[in-house]
């Protein structure tokens, strides 16, 4: 999704501000909607169906989809499912006309944030998009960390890797020295490196960061 090139309402000079995508085929729901997130200072941007989307340019911010489920071409499950195929994990607010409960179990499965029926609350919807919204800020955060995590990782030599893997297991010196071939004092002075290379000062942070490594791995 390239960011949108013709905006409804002005871009917000904030990277760190959230925009709200809303996909809706009917211009008045469109319209009431964006008027709502307006009414509370939240920037958002609208687009009759999810090719108009896909075809726009979407700036890299907080925020969260507001997505009918019945479009025209690709609908709105189809398109999560394109999302998620894509690695994109922007939280999704469903808004339906109809009441239908296998659906609605499928969107939630699949990760939507939440799932309104039409005609919603004002509320409920405001609601929806500021969870969403926090969610997609804790996502970010969670990835940044790895991120970070990666790139301490990365300058790590072979030897350094192995010393790290076993300090992690509660391995002792002595152990990881018997275990690597080498003697106590390189696995004190590998063991040293690796600690200031990944930004720690206790055994405890250093399995949380090799935790994060193996999660993405």
């Amino acid at each position: 999704m390239p960011p949108t090139p013709a905006a409804q309402h002005p871009p917000s000079s904030a990277t760190d501000d959230p925009l709200v995508l809303v996909v809706d085929d009917d211009d008045g729901m469109r319209e009431a909607v964006v008027d709502l997130l307006r009414s509370v200072g939240i920037e958002s941007r609208a687009f009759g169906s999810t090719a108009e989307l896909l075809a726009a340019t979407v700036p890299d911010r907080p925020g969260c989809l507001i997505l009918d489920v019945r479009l025209p071409g690709l609908g709105g499950l189809e398109f999560q499912t394109r999302l998620t195929s894509l690695g994109i994990a922007l939280p999704i607010v469903f808004m339906t006309g109809f009441a239908d409960v296998p659906m609605s179990v499928r969107a939630m499965k699949a990760g939507a944030a939440d799932f309104l029926i039409k005609p919603f609350r004002d509320q409920d919807m405001l609601d929806a998009v500021e969870a969403a919204i926090a969610r997609d800020r804790a996502r970010r955060r969670e990835r940044t960390a790895s991120m970070t995590v990666e790139a301490q990782a990365a300058t790590l030599t072979p030897r350094e890797r192995e010393v790290m893997a076993a300090v992690v297991k509660g391995r002792l010196n002595k152990q990881i020295a018997g275990d690597l071939g080498i003697s106590e004092v390189t696995v004190k002075l590998h063991r040293g490196k690796v600690m200031r290379k990944m930004q720690v000062r206790s055994v405890a942070d250093l399995v949380r960061k090799a935790e994060m490594l193996t999660l993405e791995e």
